[in-house]
């Protein structure tokens, strides 16, 4: 009973100290052993580990790639067009003795600040040496990756491997955008108002050609019309001539007759006129005479009757001018009888 009572402490203390002599590295991980605060053993390979008891402890670090967001910062590249820059890295723990002597008890938190330090100085250098065009063309790639290898040769002091580095974002300040805009607007307003501008010219210019299509047109055909008239009136006036010339007896008394229907329309039968008025000289015949109607008053000779007034004009005998003449006196009714 006493011997039993006696091993179960000593199990007991035995257990405890297997425990603490071993520890496990994850594929994960690295580990450090530290006696003291100083590295006695560095153990990089997964797997089961011994140490001392009591006397040592593991401290252990990600061994996988980590990501590290830089705060937005504002540079100034060699056009003086301020920019805010986002960028982030890809790093990783290569050498864990190293990294603890610099960053000491901080860990991966201190690490990252100055790794921010080494991100934001590298960023201002490489963004600063080149125009703005640059930073926002195609050669954005080799400036990422001259920053990047800028900045492994100072984190390789940390232990730090600088994987990649990436720019996120590039803009401007906020306080030049609404300048940036407002420009750009002025610019695309100018552009439209150009546009337009060539737009009503071209307008203006087919107008003018078509108002001009349209006057030639208009005075073509006038001109046509014209033509078409004269030739119809001298082609009448032929007519007229010849027909008079064969029978200028028949042709007075037709305009006669043409006269007498032209004044005595409708209700319009009084006339005043004077009594030696040639205007009925056809109509003062014997009823009662038989043969053509003949007038009581002797036509003009034949030779005043058939010379033409005008060339081209159709020859109007005295009959004629009495009977038109008489016409327009017989516009308004006669007071008299």
């Amino acid at each position: 009973m006493k011997r039993s009572a006696f091993l179960l402490p000593v199990l007991a203390a035995l257990l405890v100290v297997a425990f603490s002599s071993i520890y496990v590295v994850d594929e994960r991980q690295k580990a450090l052993v530290l006696q003291f605060g100083r590295v006695v053993n560095v153990k990089e390979a997964p797997g089961l580990a011994f140490k001392l008891p009591f006397f040592q402890n593991v401290v252990y670090y990600d061994d996988r790639i980590l990501s590290r967001d830089v705060d937005p910062i504002e540079v100034t590249p060699s056009d003086d067009r301020r920019l805010v820059v986002d960028a982030f890295a890809r790093f990783r723990i290569t050498e864990v003795e190293r990294f603890r002597q610099a960053v000491g008890t901080g860990g991966l938190a201190t690490a990252e600040q100055r790794l921010d330090l080494i991100l934001r100085s590298e960023l201002r250098e490489v963004l600063g040496s080149v125009s703005s065009n640059d930073i926002l063309s195609e050669d954005r790639a080799g400036l990422m990756l001259r920053i990047a290898t800028g900045a492994r040769a100072e984190a390789a002091a940390l232990g730090i491997q600088i994987i990649d580095v990436r720019l996120k974002r590039t803009d401007l300040p906020a306080q030049n955008l609404d300048a940036t805009f407002a420009r750009m607007r002025a610019e695309r307003e100018r552009e439209a108002a150009d546009e337009v501008a060539r737009g009503q010219e071209a307008a203006q210019r087919i107008r003018a050609q078509a108002d001009r299509t349209v006057v030639e047109l208009t005075s073509d055909a006038a001109r046509d019309a014209e033509i078409a008239r004269g030739e119809a009136d001298a082609r009448r006036n032929a007519i007229f001539a010849e027909a008079f010339s064969r029978d200028p007896e028949f042709f007075e008394f037709y305009r006669s007759l043409t006269a007498y229907t032209r004044a005595l329309q409708g209700s319009n039968s009084t006339l005043v006129l004077s009594p030696d008025s040639e205007f009925f000289d056809y109509l003062k015949t014997d009823r009662l005479t038989d043969g053509p109607l003949t007038p009581a008053v002797q036509p003009a000779p034949e030779s005043a009757a058939t010379e033409p007034t005008d060339a081209g004009a159709t020859p109007e005998t005295p009959a004629e001018d009495a009977s038109d003449g008489e016409a327009d006196a017989a516009a308004a009714p006669a007071s008299g009888n």
